[in-house]
């Protein structure tokens, strides 16, 4: 759409000409029950002020219809000063007032007001989502962080509604025939991009925190089909513990009036900050048997958007440069809280499992970028919410704190917050407030770290003398040359030795590591370990290797490792080295079976038998592949037999075993798992275990869709619906794709969740013969996708519908040419980019396991 796409330069110069005072919106959702509704009235009043009199700018809306456009009194025609995503207004005074009464549209994608009737009940639910430039969807904006301004909310909607916004919710004013109003207090000063409104018959639980500004009310919500499963209590104790530890570690309170957290469905990410109104995915409502590790996930979900109350929300970044402050900081301080203040006391082992494993391989793409990116318009931000901007920030902030030590850290973090409270802020500001409390000068380290791509991969050179002691000790840093800086790290070096308690460590010692080649005197005349741990505590963002003596310890003692944390940094470099053609897949698959009954961490359990998996299916060799997935199958078989009853192990193994199964055998196993005649000791087969189940057999061929329906018919939710979708996808028919490709690429009314389940089904390892025309098919839509759906849905058929599961070179090929013969636009240049280097690391994996 013309002007959608913002640019770093017009908000830059919209900064420099305005400054708003505050947005007076009305929204009616009187209509949202009835689906035959396809708007809503939405009217807003904008005042700004304007340092250059007589001067113009524009406001931002997306939206069906505008009605009526007042600036200052003058009526505009809307049909001269819309264009569909910018008004345009001239003859600006020193004090403006904006009046716009649109019809603004309801959503399935995910974005703006998203719709969602359940299907259990029939009940209709709302919820906004405006992160980034989405708020224009709902009301008329100046849609940039820096623009900030008080927000006052009035809606009228159907009585029996709950509705909730950034401020406290006032009672509503009876208007009879079934409808009420609501008319909200004005909010603090906040950017457009976390107001927020939740709307619809949700079930809540309430509860307080006592924090340094009194008692602070909290609210959980969700839907009513799902209330029962609702575990609030749990919920609110995670909550409560952030509050302590995040008032106590910023020595600042609370920043807003209260606290409310919205389960809500058909959600495009984890959850959003909105200030004080919270909105999560309700797939964190379980409903079902998971794992700890499931719960864990949730619960750093929750303290994530909390730190974002005050890093994000309280301070805010002035443009998009700096979205991998926000959220890099909020990673950072979701792990530290959880490791510090809750059960989960070894997060920092699932964080080097989950987010660093995330940030490695993104910062081994060809469109890997520097921390602090160059963004130069929305489309820029919208695919840089990657593991750069999360999971790598997070790690290096962890790093800087090793490297000007914690108390300084949060120092200058406390001085910045007071400092720069409900403004806006850069990275600058940030940096100077931590080197005016740590005295250490950051510049230097700022631009290794911040202002250059790419990973570097530390070995350990040492030489040994008779008596086994070192005599000679460095640490060499490389890189690949498209990405050469050598960085400065703070890094720790372990050593393990094996005793009658298993692998312990020994002595330890943390030092700078800078350039190519770092002597550590310290280790001269120390016995070589039977373990030597480079980035031991995982302080440092590095790749590590080990050398010939630590990799033989740990094919055969890696159970015995009392480290959680240096155990997952052992898997995960071998892991690395699979990935780079180091190590054959076959062999990695080997590494895993053999050791990962003997891990007792199930975040590190569920990273195994997930990297396992693709190795088996990708980075095997294909004339030996059948050896490969046979010999992974028949393993996770064994595993999920012996497993503990009951156990978050037996369930993962079960999971991992239905998505590794190949043969008419595993099937048959599968089959009687779903229908009782087979059964585990103490294995809950629930609704989710059973839609696993359902659709695996549909990727064999073993059920068609007369059993897929009967499986819905049992579960009639949005997730039944959802799961059901991805089934029939998985099939192994041309029908089945062929309907599956209709309904996620070419269909516009197929809501954005059910949309990924389908992509998700679609492709399938095994089905080669009958994906292989999808290649074409795929490079022929690409830009048509980007520039019709919007970014959401768009996104979800560039990432999802890439052929990475068929790594032949004749599909390398085809994209290769295809990006060297075509023109896309910037984001659909990096998506598709991006698999083709999966393809091409795809590849390589294949030739070195058709080695081994």
């Amino acid at each position: 759409m013309p002007g959608s796409n913002l640019t770093r330069a017009e908000a830059a110069e919209r900064a420099r000409l305005i400054s708003v005072d505050g947005y007076d919106v009305e929204l009616d959702l009187t209509s949202a029950p009835d689906k035959s509704y396809a708007t809503y009235p939405s009217t807003t009043v904008v005042r700004f002020r304007c340092t250059e009199p007589g001067g113009g700018t524009f406001a931002d809306l997306v939206a069906p219809n505008v009605r009526e456009l007042t600036l200052n009194g003058r009526q505009l025609d809307p049909a001269q000063a819309y264009d569909g995503t910018r008004i345009q207004l001239s003859g600006l005074e020193e004090t403006n007032e904006l009046r716009v009464v649109a019809d603004a549209a309801y959503m399935t994608t995910g974005e703006g007001i998203h719709r969602f009737v359940d299907p259990v009940d029939g009940l209709t639910y709302l919820y906004s989502q405006f992160e980034v430039p989405d708020a224009r969807r709902v009301y008329t904006t100046f849609e940039q962080p820096d623009l900030k301004g008080t927000f006052q909310l009035t809606v009228t909607a159907p009585e029996d509604w709950q509705i909730v916004s950034n401020s406290a919710t006032p009672a509503p004013t009876s208007l009879g025939d079934g409808v009420a109003r609501w008319e909200f207090e004005p909010t603090v000063r906040v950017s457009t991009y976390i107001t927020a409104l939740v709307a619809g018959p949700y079930h809540g639980v309430h509860g307080t925190v006592q924090a340094r500004n009194g008692e602070i009310p909290l609210g959980v919500y969700c839907r009513q089909s799902i209330a029962a499963h609702l575990d609030a209590d749990e919920i609110l104790d995670v909550t409560r513990r952030g509050f302590a530890f995040y008032e106590e570690l910023f020595d600042y309170p609370y920043p807003f009036a209260k606290y409310d957290q919205l389960f809500v469905p058909e959600y495009n990410m984890g959850a959003m900050e909105n200030a004080g109104c919270v909105t999560i995915r309700d797939e964190y409502v379980f409903r079902s048997r998971m794992t700890d590790a499931a719960y864990e996930v949730r619960a750093t979900t929750i303290l994530h958007e909390l730190a974002h109350m005050w890093f994000g929300d309280l301070v805010t970044m002035r443009w998009w440069d700096d979205l991998w402050l926000n959220e890099s900081f909020a990673t950072y301080a979701s792990t530290l809280c959880q490791a510090e203040a809750t059960r989960w006391t070894n997060s920092w082992t699932t964080f080097a499992n989950t987010d660093k494993v995330w940030a490695y391989r993104q910062d081994q793409l060809p469109t890997t970028h520097p921390i602090s990116a160059d963004i130069g318009d929305l489309e820029d931000v919208e695919t840089n919410f990657d593991g750069i901007t999360y999971a790598k920030g997070a790690s290096v902030l962890k790093q800087l704190v090793a490297w000007v030590g914690r108390e300084e850290f949060f120092a200058g973090l406390r001085h910045y917050f007071k400092t720069y409270e409900w403004g806006n802020a850069s990275l600058a500001d940030l940096r100077e407030c931590l080197e005016a409390t740590s005295g250490r000068d950051l510049d230097a380290w700022s631009r290794e770290w911040l202002e250059t791509a790419g990973v570097s991969t530390m070995s350990a050179e040492f030489e040994v003398g008779s008596d086994g002691r070192f005599t000679s000790f460095f640490v060499r840093q490389t890189a690949v040359p498209e990405y050469p800086t050598l960085r400065s790290h703070r890094l720790a070096i372990g050593l393990y030795s094996l005793t009658s308690d298993g692998l312990v460590r020994q002595s330890r010692v943390e030092r700078d590591v800078v350039g190519e080649r770092t002597a550590v005197p310290e280790l001269i005349g120390a016995a070589q370990p039977d373990l030597l741990l480079l980035n031991d505590d995982d302080l440092a963002f590095t790749k590590i290797r080990l050398d010939a003596r630590s990799l033989d310890t740990l094919v055969s003692h890696i159970g015995s490792l009392d480290n959680s944390l240096a155990r997952s940094l052992c898997w995960m470099s071998a892991w690395d080295a699979c990935r780079d053609a180091e190590l054959a897949g076959r062999d990695y698959v080997q590494l895993v079976l053999n050791g990962v009954a003997a891990e007792p961490d199930i975040n590190t359990v569920q990273m195994l038998v997930r990297t396992a998996n693709f190795a088996s299916k990708l980075y095997s060799a294909p004339a030996r592949r059948d050896e490969a997935l046979a010999l992974w199958a028949s393993g996770l078989r064994s595993l999920a037999e012996s497993a503990e009853p009951g156990s978050d192990k037996q369930l993962t193994f079960v999971r991992m075993f239905a998505a590794s199964a190949q043969s008419s055998e595993d099937a048959a196993f599968l089959a009687g798992l779903l229908d009782g005649s087979v059964t585990l000791p103490e294995l809950a087969v629930d609704a989710e275990v059973r839609w696993l189940l359902v659709q695996e057999l549909a990727r064999l061929g073993a059920i068609g869709t007369v059993e897929i329906d009967a499986e819905l018919s049992r579960d009639g939710t949005i997730r039944g619906q959802e799961e059901a979708a991805a089934a029939r996808a998985a099939r192994p028919s041309g029908d089945a794709k062929e309907q599956a490709w209709v309904d996620a690429v070419e269909r516009d009314d197929v809501p954005n969740q059910t949309q990924a389940k389908t992509i998700r089904g679609f492709w399938q390892f095994g089905q080669e013969s009958l994906l292989a025309p999808y290649v074409d098919r795929y490079l022929e839509a690409a830009t048509w996708v980007w520039e019709r759906k919007t970014t959401e849905m768009a996104t979800n058929f560039l990432v999802g519908l890439f052929p990475r599961a068929l790594p032949t070179p004749e599909a390398a090929a085809k994209v290769r040419t295809w990006l060297e013969t075509h023109q896309p636009s910037g984001a659909v240049r990096r998506l598709v980019s991006e698999g083709l280097a999966d393809l091409e690391r795809t590849l390589k994996a294949q030739e070195r396991d058709a080695q081994s």
